[in-house]
């Protein structure tokens, strides 16, 4: 028995409020904007410097408990991570935390460092420092250089290549949902002001390439229908298309939540912010493809003139023959 969340007939007409759809999206993606303009981010350490401490104890790491003695301290943004090395041995267990700059500071000073080392050698008095590095101003800020770099080129390249398989329509679509996305995951994460680093970049990323998959199953159906129904209006087609690629969406985006749902719930405080990324990202993923980048096409419409279709009696395609 197959388990079918979506009926494989179903005819919903995705574009009868694709204005108030747009519209939002327009709405959310410029407040999202004008909240990081006026609230901004919350960077972790990565962006705004600190100092990483290396740690090693013969007794296991305890991530909760390490926390628990740091944060009488009031140190602010601190995270502990435990380190796994298949080189280490039976009685060697590696912690690595990171503390952001103080006010007014470049670095974590000696003293705070002196007071971590005392509250952490209470807890656990096998616990040895094996190394203190310290991220200044000019190294976070060549890291959110490189950030905004990342993303940029991912888009250009997506842009790029949407261009070569498909039309130029089709890339313009491909590239406001991605643009969409990304702008709505920084608001989201401005206003919620979870901390932003190096890890949300990644996720960033992440939710590129996967709104990009996305998107070009529903693209590619559309250019098949479109050379199967060359009489038919795009917006008929577009909706025949993700009518058509709908059962697919639905399961691979609740099978993708049901995976970070259980890493956000278990997974832990050190990759929490990057699985709500992740999560929001699916989400609005999904609902760009069809809201934002078919919604697109739909506006700058498309040329139905398919390269061999003059030349090739079939049409170019097995689909040459056919018309609605």
């Amino acid at each position: 028995m197959r388990l079918k969340l979506v009926p494989l007939d179903t005819t919903i007409d995705f574009f009868a409020i694709r204005r108030v759809t747009f519209g939002a999206s327009l709405v959310a993606m410029i407040a999202s904007v004008l909240v990081f303009a006026i609230i901004g981010l919350n960077f972790g350490i990565d962006f705004r410097g600190g100092t990483s401490i290396r740690t090693e104890a013969q007794n296991p790491v305890e991530v909760g408990a390490y926390r628990d003695a740091v944060q009488p301290l009031g140190l602010g943004d601190v995270a502990i991570t435990e380190v796994f090395d298949p080189n280490f041995r039976a009685d060697q267990h590696v912690a690595m935390i990171r503390i952001q700059a103080q006010d007014g500071e470049e670095a974590v000073t000696p003293e705070v460092i002196a007071q971590v080392e005392s509250a952490l050698q209470n807890l656990d008095d096998t616990l040895r420092f094996t190394a203190v590095e310290s991220v200044g101003p000019k190294v976070s800020g060549e890291l959110i250089r490189a950030a905004i770099i990342a993303v940029t080129l991912a888009l250009a390249a997506v842009l790029f290549y949407i261009w070569l398989r498909f039309e130029w329509q089709f890339s313009v679509g491909a590239v406001a949902a991605l643009v969409h996305d990304i702008v709505l995951t920084i608001g989201i994460f401005s206003i919620l002001q979870i901390r932003f680093d190096l890890a949300i970049i990644a996720a960033l990323l992440t939710i590129v390439g996967y709104s990009l998959n996305d998107t070009v199953v529903v693209f590619d159906r559309v250019r098949e229908n479109l050379i199967k129904y060359k009489k038919r209006p795009l917006k008929e087609v577009l909706n025949l298309s993700i009518n058509e690629t709908l059962s697919r969406t639905v399961m691979t985006s609740i099978t993708t939540l049901l995976a970070l749902l259980a890493l956000f719930v278990l997974g832990g405080d050190v990759i929490r912010g990057f699985v709500f990324a992740m999560i929001w990202g699916v989400i609005v993923g999904t609902y760009s493809s069809v809201y934002v980048a078919s919604a697109v096409l739909l506006m700058l419409g498309v040329t139905r003139d398919w390269s061999k279709e003059k030349d090739d009696k079939s049409g170019g395609t097995q689909f040459g023959k056919s018309e609605a």
